[in-house]
């Protein structure tokens, strides 16, 4: 059984959105899909100008209705023939719209819209019937892993106990009724941040490691991810829903955090979401499904820069609003095929101006990270031209690498004045966590950077 991988868009409204204000047209972002051979998306809403640009574009997709609407659908079932009608029905099926998410990770919605979910759920599905789609689009609700009273070690899963009767069984039980999957949302790099002390790096990213065996069933864990996916699908084991599938409603990495985020950067983003797609192409199940396909979903498409909280929440993107690649990796079954072998990692982190298409075999550069605070830049620049011995007379103002005159670019040349001084040795790029190393020379305006000296 084939497993896809997806990229989950952005929205124009509800939790996600609007959280930018520099995002492509949704016209641009139909061919980006595209040009990436991505063909299914998840959106956080039903906009209209979202929907229309993907009729006949042969992409699938699964849309939302926001948590702000869980008690009128509750409450009514003709509020939700309207909303089909308006959002659903109106666009399909030229719009190829697979799914519909009901609400998003309610049970830590602090407008406390968990007692509406299941009545929702079931008015969503009355009224798919009365339009004649309830056999081609499924229903759910995406959960966060929040939900589970324990998820370790994986065969212990359960879920929290003020949870089951009222919302968790009635709720897989309308999921078995219709064949539809039960959505998670999981994030590694949630687990992985505030346990580093505990979680082995490469176990969170898919690399190398000893393992985990699970000290309640035997079955030996590789990564994090399989370990999240199988604590669901345990909790859900011991309430006798072994039917009932799960996709993955979203995961991904950080390209860049705070201080605090432990692991976020565009290193860990590209080894962790490039080794996801390997194995979500690759192989098939987990170490308790190991027959049963596991669909994903990878948040998200852009980098947010509205987004509120941590500076982790506006990084998830795998594209830059100007649609360029904040990191290189294969999204589809073809470009893992065409990959190279060695993985994913710091060779696929391309730098955050423009790269030049001429690769210099066995050289590499170090740039500094876009997403970096500036403070901290601007530290990593005072110790390369200082104490660093880095050659900054090319960025001093009049001079040939002045321009363009932002402290990214700046910080860029100075790193890797510093990193071929040192001889690209392991370590020297570095700088507090703000810079990596790209495999392309990297060209600021009409600044080219030097390689050896």
């Amino acid at each position: 059984m084939a497993m896809f991988f997806t990229i989950v868009c952005y929205s124009h409204s509800q939790k996600r959105g609007p959280l930018a204000n520099d995002l492509p047209t949704p016209a641009k972002v139909v061919e980006l899909l595209k040009s990436q051979g991505l063909n299914r998306v998840k959106l956080y809403d039903t906009d209209a100008t979202v929907l229309t640009a993907f009729a006949n574009s042969g992409i699938k997709v699964t849309v939302a209705m926001p948590n702000e609407l869980l008690s009128n659908a509750a409450a009514d079932q003709s509020y939700t023939d309207a909303w089909v009608k308006d959002n659903i029905s109106k666009y399909y099926p030229t719009t190829q719209i697979e799914a519909v998410a009901v609400g998003n990770e309610v049970f830590v919605d602090p407008n406390n819209t968990t007692k509406f979910l299941v009545e929702a759920m079931k008015n969503v599905l009355a009224s798919l019937t009365k339009y004649n789609l309830n056999t081609n689009i499924k229903i759910s609700s995406p959960i966060a892993l929040s939900a589970l009273q324990s998820s370790f070690p994986a065969s212990s899963g359960s879920f929290k106990s003020e949870l089951v009767e009222p919302v968790i069984k009635p709720m897989l039980d309308l999921l078995r009724q219709t064949g539809s999957p039960l959505m998670v949302n999981a994030y590694p790099f949630f687990a992985y941040s505030a346990n580093a002390d505990k979680i082995s790096l490469d176990y969170a990213l898919f690399r190398e490691n000893a393992g985990v065996v699970d000290s309640g069933n035997g079955l030996k864990y590789t990564n994090l991810f399989d370990a999240q996916i199988d604590a669901v699908f345990a909790a859900m084991s011991a309430l006798q829903y072994n039917d009932v599938k799960i996709t993955v409603s979203e995961t991904g990495w950080p390209s860049a955090g705070d201080s605090n985020e432990i692991g976020a950067g565009p290193e860990n983003a590209a080894a962790y979401n490039g080794n996801l797609v390997r194995r979500v192409l690759g192989q098939n199940g987990t170490p308790l499904k190991p027959n049963e396909s596991v669909d994903v979903f990878l948040f998200a498409l852009f980098n947010e820069n509205q987004k509120t909280g941590p500076t982790s929440e506006k990084n998830y993107g795998l594209f830059y609003p100007s649609e360029k690649k904040v990191y290189d990796i294969p999204l589809t079954a073809e470009g893992v095929k065409n990959a190279p072998s060695s993985g994913v990692g710091k060779n696929q982190v391309p730098a955050s101006g423009d790269v030049s298409t001429t690769s210099r075999q066995g050289q590499t550069w170090c740039v500094a990270n876009g997403g970096s605070s500036e403070e901290k830049l601007q530290n990593g620049l005072n110790y390369a031209c200082g104490e660093g011995g880095a050659d900054c007379s090319s960025i001093q103002p009049g001079a040939t690498c002045y321009n363009p005159n932002t402290l990214e670019a700046h910080a860029s040349y100075a790193f890797n004045s510093y990193y071929q001084k040192k001889a690209r040795a392991a370590g020297t790029c570095d700088f507090g966590g703000t810079a990596y190393v790209v495999t392309q020379p990297p060209k600021y305006g009409t600044c080219e950077f030097p390689t050896g000296y």
